[in-house]
């Protein structure tokens, strides 16, 4: 930790969100992160198939994992989700289709806030 500042901590996901677990499995450690210790700041960055892990609207079978619901918990404990507005484009997202709280980003934004990071994971 920087003086009082929180530790800043930036998860780069980019598989798909379901299919492989590895979104799943950053998003469950980026809620792990955010639990364990209010002075860490979290920001979930979603890139490439990963984009689609923000698409509002999604239903999951009973007893499922729901990586919606899991983004909907980040934001919660006040981290943030970032989007690739490029990767979005691609895939022919709009930003009204996306879990409202997500913002969508550049890569440029992304460069400064891994400069800043603590701690950058990718999945």
């Amino acid at each position: 930790m920087r003086g009082n500042a929180p530790v800043q901590v930036l998860l780069i996901l980019n598989d798909p969100p379901y299919g492989s677990e590895r979104c799943y499995n950053g998003l469950r450690l980026a809620l792990a992160l955010a639990k364990a210790d209010p002075a860490i700041a979290v920001t979930v960055f979603l890139m490439a198939d990963a984009v689609t892990c923000a698409k509002s609207g999604q239903k999951t079978p009973d007893g499922y994992y729901n990586v919606e619901r899991m983004l909907k918990g980040v934001l919660a404990g006040k981290g943030q989700v970032l989007l690739c507005g490029t990767c979005m484009d691609a895939r022919g997202l709009a930003d009204a289709e996306m879990l409202s709280g997500v913002r969508r980003s550049t890569m440029a934004e992304l460069a400064t806030i891994t400069v800043s990071a603590e701690k950058v994971l990718v999945f």
